[in-house]
């Protein structure tokens, strides 16, 4: 990839709100990681375990934080490195311009609006009834269904597929392979088969999501699946129908969250979460890897284990489960001892039979 430009440490002293120790005038090309930069790239120090690789590393500055300690090259100070990184990317690597205009292979139905400013790319169909909002990118072979809704400035990449009457907000991202809006999964028993309930409801996806590589997330049986403003979502999660997913949520690889449930604002699920059906999340909840959720969880809980349960207990209970063989031999050396002495032929416990 062709670097995006190159800067001064001034100049990003200045664009970060940054410190600078050292010279000036030097100029860097580009960011890497501090194993990989050069002498022309900037790389960054973002947490103390980072110091020793830092010491060792070619690179010709570095973002780092207030107290990280003396460093081998000119140092942009900050007391966010994090946050500062972010900027330090978006510098070197800005967002692509979206160009006007509907690819001579794309497939727009005439009841169909697009706005003037919005980019569709080659073998993009969008279906009678949707509208594509001002500055939206649809990329190559996405699917836009009858009367869905894309906002503004939204960018959706290859082989997304967004179902009818799907509704997205202004600067949704949604990744390769995601499907919005397919059936939620509802059947009942009927004279020994399985019987699909119709699933007739929509999904609103609300402003400043992003949906990470085939996510999925269901439409509702009635009434919308909703997933509110700020969520980011992992690649291959699946929500399902009628959830409602709070704001600023952080939903990791491989969760899936069950029909009905409720997830409150700024909730954390880590990698393979599970959540049962018709369940309450609190807001501010953080649930560990692989953590099974079957039952409410208030708000504000750290959470871990399955079932869930608060994160120090589930921690004390996996110490204990170590000693279990040891405990295991004990309890057999016990039960031989009481043995010996109730058939009157051996001795208490700690001596004889019982050692």
């Amino acid at each position: 990839m062709a670097r995006a430009a190159r800067f001064t440490l001034a100049e990003l002293a200045t664009a970060l709100g940054a410190r600078l120790e050292g010279d000036p005038a030097r100029v860097v090309t580009g960011v890497a990681t501090l194993d990989r930069a050069t002498p022309a790239e900037i790389s960054f120090v973002t947490h103390a375990r980072y110091h020793d690789a830092a010491r060792v590393s070619r690179a010709g500055a570095f973002l780092a934080s207030d107290d990280a300690g003396e460093l081998p090259g000119p140092a942009l100070r900050c007391s966010a490195p994090q946050r500062a990184l972010v900027d330090l990317l978006l510098l070197f690597h800005p967002p692509a311009t979206t160009v006007p205009g509907i690819d001579a292979t794309a497939v727009v139905a005439r009841g169909a609006h697009v706005d003037p400013t919005a980019s569709i790319g080659p073998l993009t169909v969008v279906e009678d009834g949707a509208m594509i909002g001002a500055g939206a990118r649809l990329h190559a072979l996405v699917y836009v269904g009858p009367g869905a809704e894309i906002g503004a400035e939204s960018v959706l990449y290859p082989h997304v597929t967004v179902r009818h009457g799907v509704r997205l907000g202004r600067r949704v991202i949604v990744h390769p392979g995601a499907v919005l809006g397919a059936d939620g999964f509802s059947y009942v028993p009927d004279a020994g088969r399985h019987r699909k309930v119709p699933q007739v409801g929509g999904v609103v996806i609300e402003d400043d999501v992003e949906i990470g590589a085939n996510a999925a997330v269901d439409r509702a049986m009635l009434g919308e699946t909703v997933i509110r403003r700020g969520t980011k979502i992992d690649n291959l999660v699946q929500i399902a129908h009628n959830c409602d997913v709070g704001e600023d949520c952080v939903i990791a690889a491989q969760v899936g969250i069950a029909g009905s449930s409720r997830i409150g604002r700024g909730v954390v699920l880590a990698g393979q979460v599970g959540v049962a059906d018709h369940l309450t999340v609190g807001e501010g909840v953080t649930a560990a890897a692989q953590t099974g959720i079957h039952t409410d969880i208030a708000a504000g809980q750290t959470i871990w284990g399955t079932p869930a349960r608060p994160a120090f207990q589930t921690k004390r209970i996996a110490v204990a489960a170590n000693h279990l063989p040891e405990l295991a031999r004990r309890v057999r050396a016990l039960e031989r001892a009481v043995e010996a002495l109730t058939s009157g032929r051996g001795s208490a416990p700690g001596g004889g039979d019982g050692a």
